[in-house]
């Protein structure tokens, strides 16, 4: 006999019975209603996750598309930024002064220290110590090559850069530095010179005075003496030519020389390309001294803001948008006379300019990708000092770096100055290094009488002395004047293939993203180069003896 609570019984039996079946209509109701709930749940799910995979087909595969009906890769802006000779113990540093100024909390971090990608190989194909020249190479050409190379291989050849590839390709390029446009990493996209020092080349070329003609559209920083005749003041060349008016006469350059004319650019918004804006004769002073003359020389972030907004409008009705190349040059002098105050400042301006392309990227309609990295570290820097005789401190001091007002190479000139302009005893001039110097200067109040004495009897090596007063009372260290091995951080808005800079890479990496992203044949370039120029012969290694000694 079925028990009176069998579902199989049916309903024409007891009360009880009916009871029952009135329970398990009530369960196949709920069931139901379960059973819809989750339907409903889970084709919403596949609907979103549909949805998602459609946009993210669309973005990664679209390019893909474009290529298979020859319609090229769509458009996209590249923005690289290169941190010269910063470290990972520049950021470090930089981010512990910016707590200790500004009263901030101890989680709080950079902008950059946001967007940490990974981390870069440095080496040259000459040495485990790479240059500039080197470094920058892997980068605009995706090779390796020996220190003093400017877009050259070991064997001498040229080899085409990326910023060439995108110019041929219709693309609007650009360089912006805070150093000689000349110098090394911004002469590697668009130049090519058996080794670096050979800048009055480099200036002709950077105007399209060379075998591919002119590639750059906008050119923004200093170096002004390598542009101007020797017979006219302020020049650094070795000839006559007048580069900066061949720029304008024959090849249509809009040239600026100075901070009222950057001021008319209206942030970005009347730019006449190509435009080639020098305001300096050498290197933009470090950020540090800029500051107090902002009326003279525009900085960085606000050249980035300008080249951003230019590059933008310029190609705001082209199906290709623009490769722009960002360095933070003197990040690297600082760290080669061993200033950590000046280098702290270098670097929370570096960090501005990357927010601004950040910002860029945030309010473009048109896909831009930031990617950024160090060519090499410089100065071995350390954020810890053992004096000589005395036990190890657990420590370093950011209030030692707040006090000073100008960098250490602007007080050695202002010393020297000085010394050929006014003539004193020793005991006068030490109290004028004191007072002048070393107190509104670094912000030092307790130098030693022998501090002093060195400082009055060899005004000539003050750079080398200030480095070294407030890096020992900020108990920073220094293990070179020179370049270090050490892994460079790599870091990224993120964005379509830049998983393939993930991680620890080789600068060739870097160089091999920034050509796959903008979807540009380098190598053609390397065979027109090949072809039509003759490099001539030198002793490379002479001459890279005497420049780096």
């Amino acid at each position: 006999m079925p028990s009176e609570n069998d579902p199989l019984l049916s309903s024409e039996g007891s009360p009880q019975t009916g009871a029952s079946n009135d329970k398990t209509s009530r369960r196949s109701s709920r069931a139901r209603e379960i059973g819809l709930f989750i339907w409903a749940l889970l084709a919403t799910a596949a609907v979103i996750v549909l949805a998602v995979w459609v946009q993210h087909s669309q973005q990664t595969d679209r390019g893909n598309r474009d290529r298979d009906n020859n319609n090229g890769a769509p458009k996209r802006n590249l923005v690289f930024m290169v941190s010269d000779g910063m470290g990972p113990a520049s950021l470090s540093l930089t981010r512990s002064f910016r707590q200790h100024v500004d009263g901030l909390p101890i989680n709080d971090t950079l902008v950059l220290d946001q967007h940490f990608w990974g981390s870069s190989r440095t080496r040259s194909s000459s040495s485990l110590v790479t240059d500039s020249a080197a470094g920058a190479t892997a980068f605009s050409c995706g090779k390796k090559s020996y220190n003093g190379a400017i877009s050259v291989t070991p064997d001498y050849q040229p080899c085409g850069s990326v910023l060439e590839a995108a110019k041929r390709a219709g693309y609007m390029t650009g360089l912006t530095v805070t150093t000689d446009i000349t110098d090394a990493t911004p002469a590697c996209f668009a130049s090519h010179v058996l080794f670096r020092a050979l800048e009055d080349d480099i200036a002709l070329q950077e105007v399209g005075d060379g075998v591919l003609g002119r590639t750059v559209d906008l050119m923004l920083g200093g170096g002004r003496c390598h542009f101007l005749p020797n017979t006219t003041e302020g020049s650094c060349r070795m000839d006559d030519i007048d580069v900066a008016k061949m720029a304008q006469d024959k090849y249509n350059w809009t040239y600026a020389d100075s901070r009222s004319a950057f001021d008319k650019l209206e942030s970005g918004n009347k730019v006449n390309f190509p435009f080639m804006g020098l305001f300096a004769g050498a290197d933009i002073p470090f950020e540090l001294d800029r500051r107090n003359m902002n009326d003279v020389y525009p900085s960085l972030s606000e050249m980035t803001e300008v080249a951003l907004r230019s590059l933008e409008l310029a190609t705001a009705d082209s199906d290709m948008g623009f490769f722009l190349m960002i360095e933070g040059s003197r990040i690297d002098h600082a760290g080669h006379i061993n200033d950590p105050a000046t280098q702290v400042h270098e670097v929370i301006e570096y960090d501005r300019a990357f927010k601004a392309v950040l910002d860029f990227i945030e309010r473009s309609d048109t896909e831009t990708v930031l990617v950024a990295t160090s060519d090499h570290e410089t100065g071995g820097l350390a954020t810890a000092l053992q004096e000589p005789g005395h036990l190890p401190v657990y420590g370093w001091y950011p209030k030692a770096l707040a006090q000073a007002t100008a960098s250490c190479e602007h007080l050695a000139i202002k010393l020297q100055e000085h010394v050929l302009a006014t003539a004193m005893s020793k005991d006068k001039l030490k109290h004028w290094i004191e007072d002048e110097i070393i107190v509104k200067g670094l912000g030092i109040t307790d130098s030693s009488d022998e501090e002093l004495d060195v400082l009055a009897a060899d005004p000539a090596g003050a750079l080398t002395v200030l480095s070294a007063m407030i890096s020992l009372r900020a108990h920073v260290g220094w293990s070179t004047h020179g370049h270090t091995a050490v892994d460079v951080n790599v870091y990224s808005s993120g964005g379509p293939g830049t998983e393939a800079i993930r991680g620890n890479i080789e600068n060739t990496d870097v160089g091999a993203f920034l050509r796959e992203y903008l979807d540009v044949d380098v190598e053609a370039i390397t065979v027109e180069l090949k072809e039509k120029m003759d490099l001539g012969s030198m002793d490379v290694e002479s001459m890279a003896y005497d420049y780096f000694m």
